[in-house]
């Protein structure tokens, strides 16, 4: 610890040996109390120097913690910044190192596949035997149809507005999850409809020849990815619970022979896929619109006052 010029001038003039002594012990009893003080100060000087290092970033935690090391009784430094409580969290979006299953088309893996087994049904005859038998064991034990898939499949949607009207965060505003919701539902009517009208298959009642792919599922699989993706930092129930929904919607759509099987798997990836390029569109119809996004930004400087020492934190948003 340094001896400030204050000291030295009070050294200077009084040489009395008394006061030297008491000095001393002064001295002394300041570099003990300092000690445990500096490997602390190391510690919150090695993190601020890491928080400020740009590339450091990538290898903390998300979450970090910054103690404002202020002796000021008051708490408050001479540039008006409080500093009252002791200890300031900050979160931090950081850049994760990529691999295959969280990168950028990693969300695609899903959708993909289930497409590509609908797909394959067509040509593959294992697969289209699944189709026939699991038909062939409906028409023997359920007779009864329900109309109830009419009315499910648009249940996850709804829910997605609820919940947002009843106050539970969400990932984006109203805005936003209407121009989301409206691209996912866009872009897959008209892929279900164009394949539809291509392919031609017929429906295992034989009523028409629009079955492959299943548009109920399709579009209870997109209301229910919405909602997962908005909902899933809230509680991941609550997406999963839009899946069964829509699961439930596919499944019912078999037994009342309005589609085979491969019709509902595919219509479950269209589902998603749409849903996903949905979301991939947002900023697209932001710059369409002239919606800007409100800028945020941290700011953390190092402060030194007489008797004290400290951060000074400036966030806008």
């Amino acid at each position: 610890m340094s001896v400030t010029s204050y000291q030295i001038q009070y050294l200077l003039q009084n040489k009395t040996m008394k006061r030297f002594s008491l000095l001393v012990l002064l001295f002394i009893g300041c570099i003990s109390f300092s000690s445990a003080q500096e490997d602390t100060t190391r510690m919150h000087q090695q993190s601020i120097s890491k928080l400020l290092n740009p590339d450091s970033l990538r290898f903390n935690q998300n979450s970090i913690q910054i103690e404002s090391m202020v002796n000021n009784p008051t708490n408050i430094d001479e540039n008006g910044f409080d500093f009252s409580k002791e200890e300031k969290t900050f979160n931090f979006d950081i850049p994760k190192e990529k691999k295959f299953f969280n990168s950028s088309y990693s969300k695609f893996i899903i959708p993909t596949t289930l497409i590509a087994y609908g797909v394959l049904t067509r040509a593959n005859k294992p697969l289209r035997e699944l189709d026939l038998s699991t038909n062939h064991e409906v028409g023997e034990h359920i007779s009864k149809k329900n109309p109830l898939d009419n009315y499910i499949q648009f249940a996850p949607a709804i829910m997605t507005y609820s919940l947002s009207f009843a106050g539970v965060k969400a990932k984006h505003n109203f805005r936003d999850q209407t121009l989301i919701m409206a691209t996912s539902y866009l872009i897959m009517g008209a892929t279900v409809q164009t394949v539809k009208s291509t392919t031609h298959i017929a429906r295992p009642n034989g009523s028409n020849n629009n079955s492959f792919p299943s548009g109920h599922t399709a579009t209870a699989f997109v209301g229910a990815h919405i909602l997962f993706k908005e909902y899933k930092d809230t509680s991941p129930w609550i997406g999963i619970g839009g899946y069964a929904v829509a699961t439930a919607t596919g499944t019912m759509r078999v037994l009342n022979k309005k589609h085979w099987v491969s019709d509902v798997v595919t219509g479950a990836g269209i589902g998603i896929l749409s849903t996903e390029l949905g979301y991939m569109l947002l900023p697209v119809w932001h710059n369409i619109l002239g919606i800007k996004e409100k800028e945020k930004s941290l700011v953390i400087v190092p402060t030194v006052n007489t008797g004290n020492m400290g951060i000074a934190l400036a966030y806008a948003f």
